[in-house]
């Protein structure tokens, strides 16, 4: 009876190895959306964190925990300042590119810009109240 069972899951194994390869192959992986204004130091740190975040689940000993704890809260500092710097920047292009547009008298791109602006804007406004 043991042997059937040790074939039986040698042969799911197997065949799920195969599936998940397969598919990995032909599809890849799946791909992350991130807002546009988000730099790639940004990413990489926000990835940094999330692999300390791992290690904190993955400690032994308490002592180990709090050591990665104290490395996982200046990681998201670090992270929280990176996004914030990275939309003043985003915000600060806008803002710019608004006023080029109304200098040149570009409707279209002053009034898609503004919104866009504004929707960003609004967004932020909802996550504080």
């Amino acid at each position: 009876m043991k042997e059937e069972e040790t074939t039986i899951e040698e042969n799911w194994k197997g065949i799920k190895d195969a599936l998940t390869s397969t598919c990995q192959e032909v599809l890849g992986l799946k791909k992350h959306h991130h807002k546009e204004w988000i730099s790639i130091e940004t990413l990489d740190k926000i990835k940094e964190r999330k692999n300390k975040k791992t290690t904190i689940n993955n400690s032994r000993t308490r002592t180990e925990k709090v050591q990665v704890q104290a490395e996982y809260i200046e990681a998201n500092k670090q992270v929280k300042k990176s996004i914030r710097t990275d939309k003043k920047k985003y915000v600060e292009g806008l803002a710019t590119t608004v006023e080029k547009a109304a200098r040149e008298g570009n409707m279209k791109q002053l009034y898609d810009t503004t919104r866009k602006l504004a929707l960003l804007l609004h967004t932020h406004e909802q996550m504080q109240i």
